[in-house]
């Protein structure tokens, strides 16, 4: 029996009447409801109802037929809705809640704003921004099916049937017309379809004239660099290059309403004539190309910002559904108070977490299979970020809230990563001397983690880098810390729930004493590890197999070192590596903004490396393109951090000076 009845509609309704078709404003939050106690029969005569309250139910979908046609303030928080399209039954709308539906993503925003012309709000902020962003979507999208129906029609034989014409032409362009970036594919599919049934339908002219309806249409947009800018957030702004100065390493001496030293200022000092550009394989130098410098981490939204340190990013797994091929374009970076989720193809900031008096160091990504309470399993994309505070936010990336947050430490915590085997695992390092293991578990029904404590490692100095063995990640756990490189055996098997280092590495031949820096770790391949600070200006290769199997037992172990690899001559610190271990690579940023790429492929591919006897140059080193901010040329900084997506399509870096810098590769 259905829980709504005439009686409680009543009971709940306003003004105080005993006629349903007299009530305008109708409560029936928490109440359990499910999507089939949302009778259209019975609801169908609130024949002037202006706002309706479902809040803290249990919805999984709206009818659509509800029958409310003066409805103009809705509220679903804390529902599980996942789907929106029912919501065109409200053309009046003026205000809508959706917050609090962990199943609802950034493509359900848009389609709320194309099909609700009238919308003003949406979860209290302004709706109009959103509505701009689907305006140049729409257009884009409508310009390329038109095009791509054009070139459809011409390539077809006299012979094909009008109809299975009809049905290929939609299936083909959903196929093949793409725009925006991945995390708004499902809106961009769902517009196509809808763009090109209307083609069909009208023979060819409708797309032109296709807009949001009840909008008139705006003023004709520029080319596709003017709408990407215009999709922006206001606040996040977006750096102009200078083309001129792309090799240029002028010292960086900009102040604040001073002076920018000319481009042809002094030449970089401390390098020696090794190393100019020069490419082991030039014929594998990749081509990159500077496609996006973002202030997006900047206080109070300052454009004025340029001292907001960025510490840590990372790739979104390929495994999220909606996601194509086996990469992605969507990149998680921190720094300052600000977490952002960003797409690389366009600049978009998709997403962006504050939380004020924190400073985020260190991101991280999992992929949960989450059941709903029907049985549906979901894929959840679950963001990691800490730092400061120590504490560790969960953020639910795709509906774009913060679902949990654990008191990891009573320190700041210098960096996490997922287990690669457990996707509920997770390290936390702090500045406490300590490594905890934790198992964040899955939401339960409120959508709400509770994680357990697995293990605690002790360290004899501060871990820095997290990285586990590529070859046996549920054995054993490396970490580059502050006295050197470190080993931990995590396996859970074990009875000891607190554990000290099992082995400390050391780069010197011959050399029994650990206590040398180590703050960039990260494997090439299962065996190969590369790792920068014990040496000034190298980065090391060492292969840890090798390095374990002559261990014999020793809590101290020279590496089995396979290359050394030239880099900045710096004495500064803290100035990450990353691998791309599917294309052989290994990236590190500098203190002048340049990033220094190796292809180490053939030394991946030697059976048995000899002992290195001299440096191998960078394959390549991409110079910092200064760009300009506030009319100015941001002419040097530090690049803190680089990291690359799977494909090595996209190239992220981190700076010291509140910029994001994004390269493509053609």
């Amino acid at each position: 029996m259905s829980p709504l009845t005439p009686r409680l509609l009543m009971q709940r309704g306003r003004p105080k009447t005993d006629r349903l078709g007299k009530i305008r404003s109708l409560d029936l939050s928490g109440l359990k409801l499910l999507s089939e106690h949302l009778d259209p029969t019975l609801l169908g005569r609130l024949k002037h109802l202006q706002e309706l309250d479902l809040s803290n139910n249990q919805l999984e979908a709206l009818p659509a037929n509800l029958g409310l046609p003066h409805l103009r303030i809705l509220r679903c928080t804390n529902n599980q809705l996942g789907d929106v399209t029912t919501l065109s039954q409200f053309p009046l709308l003026e205000e809508l809640s959706l917050e609090g539906n962990p199943f609802l993503t950034v493509s359900d925003n848009l389609k709320v704003a194309f099909l609700l012309p009238n919308l003003r709000k949406v979860n209290g902020k302004d709706a109009s921004s959103t509505s701009s962003q689907v305006e140049n979507l729409n257009r884009e999208l409508s310009n390329r099916v038109t095009v791509y129906w054009e070139k459809f029609m011409a390539a077809l034989g006299p012979e094909q049937e009008a109809e299975k014409v009809q049905t290929d032409f939609v299936n083909s362009a959903i196929r093949d017309v793409h725009y925006g970036p991945e995390s708004l594919q499902d809106f961009t599919q769902w517009r196509v379809r809808m763009i090109s049934e209307e083609l069909v339908a009208s023979g060819g002219t409708q797309a032109q004239d296709t807009n949001i309806p009840g909008k008139l249409p705006g003023a004709a947009a520029g080319r596709s660099r003017t709408r990407l800018a215009a999709l922006k957030r206001p606040h996040d702004a977006l750096l102009s290059v200078s083309p001129t100065k792309r090799v240029s390493a002028a010292p960086f001496t900009q102040v604040e309403g001073g002076q920018v030293s000319p481009p042809g200022g002094r030449e970089r000092q401390g390098a020696g004539p090794d190393l100019a550009v020069t490419p082991v394989h030039p014929q594998c130098a990749p081509q990159l190309e500077p496609l996006h410098f973002l202030q997006c981490h900047s206080r109070n939204n300052s454009p004025r910002d340029l001292e907001t340190q960025l510490w840590a990013c990372a790739f979104e797994p390929a495994c999220e559904e909606g996601h194509s091929g086996n990469t992605s374009q969507t990149v998680a970076t921190c720094g300052g108070e600000a977490v952002c989720v960003i797409d690389c193809q366009t600049g978009i900031v998709l997403h962006k977490y504050k939380s004020p008096g924190e400073e985020f160091f260190s991101v991280a990504w999992t992929t949960l299979t989450v059941v709903t309470q029907a049985g549906h399993k979901k894929q959840w994309s679950v963001l990691a970020a800490a730092g400061l505070r120590g504490l560790v936010r969960l953020l639910h990336v795709r509906a774009g809230f913060c679902c949990g947050v654990i008191r990891a430490h009573k320190k700041a915590i210098a960096t996490l990563c997922f287990s690669p085997t457990h996707q509920t695992h997770l390290f936390t390092a702090s500045y406490d001397k300590r490594i905890i293991l934790w198992d964040i578990g899955v939401p339960n029904r409120d959508y709400e983690f509770q994680a357990s404590q697995l293990l605690t490692l002790d360290s004899a100095s501060t871990p820095l880098r997290l990285c586990p063995v590529a070859s046996c990640p549920d054995t054993y756990l490396l970490a580059g810390c502050e006295g050197g490189c470190c080993c931990w055996d995590v396996r859970l098997d074990q009875p000891q729930k607190k554990r000290a280092c099992k082995v400390e590495f050391t780069f010197s031949e011959g050399s029994e004493t650990a206590g040398s820096r180590v703050d960039g770790l990260a494997f090439v391949n299962e065996d190969v590890v590369a790792s920068k600070g014990s040496n000034p200006g190298t980065i090391c290769l060492w292969s840890w197999r090798q390095t374990w199997a002559a261990r014999d037992g020793r809590s101290v172990v020279s590496v089995v070192i396979l290359a050394r690899l030239q880099w900045s001559p710096t004495e500064l610190a803290y100035f990450s590596l990353s691998t791309c271990p599917e294309q052989g690579l290994v990236l590190c940023g500098d203190e002048e903004g340049s990033v220094w790429i190796y292809d180490v492929q053939h030394i991946l591919k030697q059976p048995q490396p000899s002992p290195p006897t001299s440096l191998q140059a960078p394959t390549q080193i991409l110079r910092w393109p200064q760009p300009r901010a506030l009319g100015q040329l941001v002419t040097k900084t530090m690049v803190n951090t680089v990291v690359t997506n799977a494909a090595f399509t996209y190239l992220t870096a981190l700076t010291d000076s509140n910029i994001v810098a994004i390269w493509k590769r053609p």
